[in-house]
C-alpha cells in the first residue's frame, strides 16, 4: 500500500549526502542527474529500429536549360511565390534587410539570399490589377537580389490578357496564382499551348472543371504541380515513414483542423486604394462566372462568393486533406457530408465562416472529419487516431501510446511509456517562431506550410516545391502533386461542397468516375 511505502524527501537526501565527504549538498544535483538519466533512458524509438533523424540530403537544382516562366496572376499568392522562385521586389528586400539589422531572430532576409538560384528567367507577367503588375514587373526584372533595382528589365513583359502570355514562344512554363474561378480555363489553355504548369490550391471551382483540366494536362503530356507546398515539410513525410512501419496500429480515425480568429484569415483582406474601374480589367476577372457590377470589395475579397471559389472546402480544407492523403494514400473518399453556416462574419458573403466535414472511407474501416471555424482559434490540428498509438502531425510529429495498445502492452505494463507523455517526438531543426511573424504566418508555420528544414538549415517550403516541379521539367518526370494527386483532391473537395449546398449525403463512384 502506498503508505507502506518510504518517501524521502529533498531534505532527507541533502542531510544523508552531507554525511559524505566532498559530495555534501552538490550531492543531490548529481542524484537528480544519475535518476533523470535512469528515468528516461528507455528509447522505444530505438528499440523499433526507427532512426528519427536521418536527414535527407538536399533536393539539388537539376542540370540543364533556363527555363523561362511567365506568371498569372501576381497580387499576394503570386508575389509570394516569385519570392519562394528567387525573385522578390526591391522594396520589400530592403524591408527585409532592415528588420534584420534591428531583430536578430528576423532571419527572411538571410533566408532568401541562401536560396538555390533556380536557374530560371521570368519573362512574362500578366495581371488584371494595374498595380499588381507593375510590382510584379520590377520583382520580375530582380534576378540579382538587389535591394536599389528601380528599372524593369527588357526581356520581361507585360500581358494584358493570359492568353498572349500563353501564345509567346519565349515562355516555356507557367506559373497560375488567380482567383479559383480561372484555374481550369487558364489550365487547359496553358497544356494546349504546350506551357508546363504549377497551379495553386483548390484545383478548381467545379468538379466538372476538375475533369477537363486532368484530361488537358494529360493529353498534351505537360509537367503539372499543385502548389500543395506541404509536400515538402520535413514532418509530414516522416509521418509517412512512420504511418508505414505501422507504428499506430490500424487507424481508423482522423480529426483535422483549421481554425482561425482574425480578418485575414477570415478572407478580409485589405482593399487596395489604387482599385477602381480605371485599374482593374473587372470584364476580364468575372469573363468565366457569372457577371456583376464593378466591386473592389469581390475582387480583393473573392474568397467570400460561389462565384469564385468554393469557401473553405477549395482553401483550407485542401490543405489538411493533401497533408493526409500525402502521408496515408487515401485517394478520394467513398462519402460525405458536411453542415455549417455564416455565424459570425455577416458581411454579405455567400460562403460559411463554420464549416465541417465527414468522409467515409469503408474500404479502409476510416473517417476522416474536418472541423473549421473562422471565429475561433482554439489549436487542435491534424490527430491521427490507430487502436496502438495517436499522432498529432504538424511541424513536430508527437505519438502518444493508447492505454489499450495492444502493441506497446509490454512497455506501458512496466511503466517505460505512459499514453500522457510522447513516447515519440520528431522536431526538425527549431520550432520556435520568429518575433515578426504575424497571426496568420504563426497559422502557416504551426502547420509546416511556410518553411521546413533540411541538414538543418531552414528553407521556405514553397521554393521546394517549385524546385521539384522545375527539376520535372527538365527530367520530364512528374513531381509530388501531379495531375493526379491534385484530381483526388478536387473532388474530395467539391464532394464536401456539394453535400454542404445541396444539404446531402453525396458518393463517389469510382469505377464510373460520378460524384452521386
Amino acid at each position: 500500500m502506498e503508505d507502506n511505502k518510504r518517501s524521502y524527501s529533498r531534505r532527507d537526501i541533502v542531510k544523508t549526502l552531507a554525511t559524505i565527504p566532498v559530495l555534501g549538498a552538490f550531492g543531490y544535483a548529481l542524484f537528480k542527474k544519475i535518476r533523470h538519466q535512469k528515468e528516461h533512458s528507455y528509447n522505444i524509438a530505438k528499440e523499433l529500429g526507427l532512426n528519427l533523424y536521418d536527414d535527407p540530403q538536399p533536393l539539388a537544382v537539376s542540370d540543364g536549360r533556363t527555363i523561362r516562366l511567365g506568371i498569372i496572376g501576381s497580387g499576394g499568392r503570386g508575389r509570394y511565390l516569385m519570392e519562394a522562385a528567387g525573385f522578390a521586389h526591391p522594396d520589400t528586400l530592403k524591408h527585409w534587410y532592415e528588420q534584420s539589422q534591428q531583430n536578430e531572430n528576423d532571419t527572411r532576409y538571410g533566408d532568401f539570399i541562401a536560396q538555390d538560384s533556380l536557374n530560371i528567367e521570368i519573362r512574362g507577367v500578366c495581371d488584371i490589377f494595374d498595380t499588381n503588375a507593375e510590382s510584379a514587373l520590377l520583382s520580375a526584372s530582380n534576378i540579382d537580389k538587389s535591394k536599389e533595382l528601380n528599372k524593369v528589365s527588357d526581356g520581361v513583359n507585360r500581358y494584358a490578357n493570359y492568353r498572349d502570355l500563353l501564345a509567346a514562344p519565349e515562355i516555356d512554363a507557367v506559373i497560375i496564382a488567380t482567383p479559383d474561378h480561372w484555374h481550369a480555363q487558364m489550365g487547359i489553355d496553358a497544356a494546349k499551348a504546350g506551357k508546363h504548369i504549377y497551379i495553386e490550391k483548390g484545383l478548381t471551382r467545379t468538379a466538372e472543371e476538375a475533369f477537363a483540366l486532368r484530361q488537358a494536362v494529360k493529353d498534351a503530356g505537360v509537367i503539372f504541380q499543385l502548389g500543395h507546398q506541404g509536400r515538402q515539410t520535413a514532418s509530414f513525410n516522416k509521418a509517412k515513414q512512420l504511418i508505414d512501419k505501422n507504428i499506430l496500429g490500424k487507424i481508423t480515425l482522423i480529426e483535422v483542423c483549421t481554425n482561425r480568429n482574425d480578418p485575414n484569415g477570415a478572407w478580409v483582406y485589405p482593399i487596395h486604394p489604387d482599385a477602381n474601374t480605371e485599374t482593374i480589367d473587372w470584364q476580364q476577372f468575372i469573363e468565366p462566372t457569372n457577371a456583376h457590377p464593378f466591386s473592389a470589395e469581390r475582387f480583393f475579397r473573392w474568397r467570400c462568393w460561389w462565384d469564385y471559389g468554393t469557401g473553405l472546402a477549395g482553401d483550407l480544407l485542401t490543405h489538411e486533406y493533401d497533408a493526409i492523403n500525402q502521408v496515408m494514400q487515401l485517394g478520394i473518399p467513398h462519402s460525405a457530408v458536411a453542415s455549417g453556416g455564416i455565424y459570425y462574419f455577416k458581411d454579405g458573403r455567400e460562403v460559411p465562416d463554420v464549416f465541417q466535414t465527414v468522409f467515409e472511407y469503408p474500404e479502409r474501416d476510416l473517417t476522416l472529419l474536418y472541423s473549421a471555424s473562422l471565429a475561433n482559434d482554439h489549436y487542435r490540428g491534424k490527430v491521427l487516431m490507430g487502436h496502438d498509438a495517436t499522432m498529432k502531425m504538424e511541424n513536430t510529429l508527437e505519438i502518444f501510446p493508447d492505454n489499450r495498445s495492444t502493441q506497446y502492452r509490454k512497455q506501458l505494463d512496466a511503466g517505460l511509456i505512459s499514453s500522457d507523455k510522447a513516447m515519440i517526438t520528431y522536431q526538425p531543426g527549431r520550432n520556435s517562431l520568429d518575433g515578426y511573424s504575424s497571426a496568420t504566418e504563426q497559422y502557416f508555420a504551426s502547420r509546416g506550410l511556410l518553411y521546413t528544414h533540411v541538414q538543418g538549415k531552414r528553407v521556405n517550403t514553397a521554393h521546394l516545391h517549385i524546385k521539384e516541379w522545375l527539376n520535372g521539367i527538365r527530367k520530364s518526370t512528374q513531381p509530388s502533386c501531379d495531375i493526379d494527386q491534385a484530381f483526388e483532391e478536387a473532388i474530395t473537395a467539391h464532394m464536401a461542397t456539394i453535400a454542404y449546398r445541396e444539404n446531402r449525403k453525396v458518393y463517389w463512384d469510382a469505377e464510373n468516375e460520378q460524384i452521386k
